[in-house]
């Protein structure tokens, strides 16, 4: 008897399964809180250089203003520079300061921000950049925090992935828990950029365990007729998580109080192991029987099951383990050793370093959109729900290759288009982000979906593992990108487009999967040339 036959047994899906799910609901929604926070986070208001002495009887802001910062080519007052000497403007007089004689003549010398910068509290109390004023020379630093974080998830996951094998799912799922919540609280108490930035990477460490661990720990549990299904439920979860950050951002405006408003439901995920069953599967593979046993019994019992006498045996369960300890653990090695899956595999990790570059950057560009925050964000979350919808019609009707190409052409289509949209046609403009961000989700979707079926049992959670690896490098350079704006405003964009573009064309290189059989072996997947 094979650990599936196990299952059957049990109840591959039922009120365990279902509970299992909604237990590690939480972790799934807690991840888009953390990985789109800097969007509210690190927000940059606008800003202005600190001009102290104002006279009182000054009444013409705009005036006092245009004396002593200057313009920017587009018209408006600079934000990171201001006049050496204030200017006189016509039918003015500033009292107490003046030019000096070689200003009078050409162009008036200007200085950076040096007494720091006045920002705008309407939309945000505090940001990480008011507090430390991560702005002008300065603001690469705002957009390394949200690299440094990713790049954390990246290292995260290696660890998390390689420890949860050894030391069992729910054990580091608590470590993780443990870790999310000590260095969130660490991170809200941050008394310079620097601890901050120490204190999200490590906080993006200890995240990956969610990413690494929840799905496992639903899937090994639940029969084969049944994962996609509950995939595409738990996805959803996802999306529930960046309808409540819009929800949570607008109530909460100051950094500190919103990174502590989404750190403290941890808590409630450390109560709630309590009834997270361990993986039978991992229990065997360890040899521990007894405690296989017990999760088993619980699981028939939950489930409505009768149980025979031989089914659930110390004897029967001892087969079981020798079973699955027989077989030998794969490497990311064994992806590159046969022609067949060497190329499976390239292809694949281009195709998610597009998918994750691409939906981060959309994701965490959330200005010059006319809309506020808030609302952009409420939109980015709520087109995700049609767009899952639309996936799960196509990959069943028009094949998982097309569609995931289709996606990731989607949204560089929606990208370049929305660079040649005038500003003035504000609501063109929206439409076509959210209609991109809607085709990097799908895109996003169909890729777990794609690239499973693309790979042999044998190596199916190895290939999506190294693939998301590679994806997750794509999501920690999605914010650097963002800087390309200094060299030419519209060069993120094009990054992000070009990147999807290249993904999508690399996607129709690698074989149609819809009603094809799964392989079980490497041997299956080369005879398939």
């Amino acid at each position: 008897m094979g650990f599936e036959e196990l299952l059957e047994e049990v109840g591959g899906f039922g009120p365990f399964q279902l509970r299992n799910v909604a237990l590690l609901a939480l972790p799934r929604m807690l991840l888009p809180l953390h990985f789109l926070l800097p969007i509210f986070l690190a927000a940059v208001p606008a800003h202005r250089c600190a001009l102290p002495g104002a006279p009182a009887n000054f009444s013409h802001q705009d005036l006092w203003l245009e004396a002593h910062l200057p313009r920017e080519p587009d018209g408006t007052l600079s934000s990171c520079l201001r006049f050496t000497h204030p200017q006189a403007l016509p039918n003015t007089t500033l009292e107490g300061e003046g030019q000096s004689p070689g200003e009078l003549e050409g162009e008036p010398s200007t200085v950076p921000c040096p007494q720091g910068w006045e920002y705008d509290r309407s939309e945000f109390s505090s940001t990480i950049a008011t507090e430390w004023d991560l702005v002008c020379e300065q603001k690469g630093l705002n957009r390394a925090a949200s690299t440094f974080f990713f790049a954390g998830v990246l290292v995260g996951a290696v660890a998390f992935g390689y420890l949860s094998d050894r030391f069992g799912r729910r054990r580091l799922l608590l470590v993780a828990y443990v870790s999310v919540l000590v260095l969130g609280l660490a991170s809200a108490a941050s008394v310079s950029y620097i601890m901050f930035a120490i204190t999200r990477t490590l906080t993006g460490v200890a995240l990956a365990g969610f990413t690494i661990i929840v799905m496992p720990l639903e899937l090994e549990w639940l029969d084969v007729r049944h994962r996609t299904v509950a995939g595409v439920l738990s996805s959803t979860f996802w999306t529930g998580g960046m309808m409540l950050l819009a929800l949570v951002g607008y109530l909460i405006r100051d950094w500190r109080w919103l990174l502590l408003a989404v750190t403290l439901p941890c808590a409630l995920g450390i109560i709630s192991l309590w009834w997270v069953p361990e993986s039978a599967r991992w229990l065997l593979t360890q040899g521990r029987v007894a405690e296989a046993h017990m999760y088993l019994v619980r699981c028939a019992r939950l489930n409505g099951r009768p149980l025979s006498e031989d089914g659930l045996s110390q004897e029967a369960l001892s087969k079981v383990a020798a079973g699955e300890r027989g077989v030998r653990r794969p490497s990311y090695l064994d992806l590159f050793r046969t022609p067949r899956l060497r190329y499976i595999s390239l292809c694949c990790m281009v195709m998610w370093f597009g998918v994750n570059f691409s939906y981060y950057g959309l994701s965490l560009d959330v200005s010059g959109l006319g809309l506020n925050v808030y609302h952009t964000q409420l939109l980015f979350g709520v087109v995700e729900l049609p767009a899952k919808l639309l996936v799960y019609v196509l990959v069943r009707h028009v094949g998982r290759r097309l569609t995931q190409a289709g996606m990731l052409l989607g949204s560089a289509l929606a990208l370049g288009l929305g660079l040649l949209v005038s500003s003035e046609v504000g609501s063109w403009g929206v439409a076509l982000a959210v209609m991109g961000k809607g085709f990097s989700e799908g895109a996003f979707t169909t890729a777990y979906l794609f690239t499973s079926e693309l790979y042999p049992t044998v190596l199916r959670q190895t290939g999506l593992g190294l693939t998301a690896l590679v994806g997750r490098l794509g999501g920690s350079l999605a914010p650097l990108a963002a800087l390309l704006d200094e060299v030419w405003l519209p060069l993120p964009k094009l990054a992000y487009g070009g990147i999807a573009l290249l993904a999508a064309c690399t996607a129709l290189l690698l074989p149609e999967t819809r009603q094809a059989q799964l392989p079980e072996t490497i041997q299956d997947v080369e005879r398939k040339r």
